[in-house]
């Protein structure tokens, strides 16, 4: 899905502002022509490739990809397509989990900014920061082992409370961005059909037994609040250094091909060239060759 600029704005939030996730689509189209769309994910991933050695030779700029959606939403497979053959040298892969004894000692952001690419690299957030402000929001009561001043054994917080969380987040990806960071978040927009047949497909195909987990079905009885977390979370922190791509993920090749063409329109637009050579380093590149070609075979 090689689209250009105009076309991928429609996927992207830029500005803070309301969001109505029911004003956008969870499917591009009723029947997909999955053929084509593999077609441009493999394209598409070519450049990327291409682009991530250029992006690791030059060593000016890191790459932050986050990807947020409901469970189902295809998240892991999304990654492993559009990424799947950059170098692993420069590029890594976190996927966070509830946080540890250690990592609740510190403050909400501390876990993620360790896991900052380093210039030259690509990381991917497979879930992020946006936890903490969704999941944590719509169960308030994982709070408490946060141990924050103020929080009480109920967990009781006001609005307030959040406001500060999004100041927060917004501070941290401006910082981020001013540092050489380009930022890509991504929420995998799934229709709550679609993650029940997902689901019932975990259930009765054996090879994919391992992926269920009951607290995954438990999560679905909180969706409207998810989505209204979601929504207050997506409008409070899309900014131009750090935008917001709202993707339809009901078809997972869709959702794939999305992604691949944002990723790849994002590098080509970072103008990325091998580092110049300085005059003493060309100078010793002509004299190796000219010992090379002395040497003969």
């Amino acid at each position: 899905m090689k689209g250009t600029s105009k076309e991928s704005a429609r996927f992207r939030l830029t500005r803070p502002g309301t969001v109505r996730l029911k004003d956008h689509p969870t499917r591009l189209s009723a029947d997909p022509q999955r053929k084509k769309l593999q077609e441009s994910v493999e394209k598409d991933k070519q450049r990327i490739i291409e682009l991530q050695e250029l992006l690791y030779a030059g060593g000016r700029h890191a790459v932050l990809l986050l990807f947020q959606a409901m469970d189902g939403a295809g998240k892991d497979s999304c990654i492993a397509h559009v990424l799947g053959g950059v170098n692993p040298q420069g590029c890594r892969v976190w996927s966070f989990k509830a946080p540890s004894v250690e990592e609740l000692s510190h403050d909400f952001l501390w876990r993620h900014a360790q896991a900052i690419p380093a210039r030259g690299f690509i990381g991917v957030h497979n879930r992020s920061h946006y936890e903490e402000v969704v999941v944590v929001k719509v169960h308030p009561e994982y709070l408490i082992g946060q141990h924050i001043p103020g929080v009480g054994a109920a967990a009781r917080v006001d609005a307030g409370f959040w406001k500060g969380r999004y100041a927060s987040i917004r501070h941290f990806e401006e910082h981020l961005a001013q540092q050489g960071v380009v930022i890509m978040k991504f929420f995998l927009h799934m229709s709550k059909a679609v993650q029940r047949e997902r689901f019932l497909e975990r259930i009765d195909n054996p090879a994919k037994n391992w992926k269920f987990s009951s607290k995954d079905v438990e999560e679905r009885a909180h969706w409207d609040d998810y989505q209204r977390a979601y929504e207050t979370a997506l409008g409070a922190t899309a900014a131009p250094h750090a935008p917001w791509h709202i993707v339809p993920a009901d078809e997972q090749w869709e959702t794939r091909a999305i992604v691949a063409g944002l990723v790849r329109e994002r590098l080509e637009k970072m103008d990325l060239r091998p580092p110049e050579l300085s005059a003493k380093a060309r100078a010793e590149l002509k004299r190796t060759r000219e010992r090379l070609d002395t040497a003969g075979a």
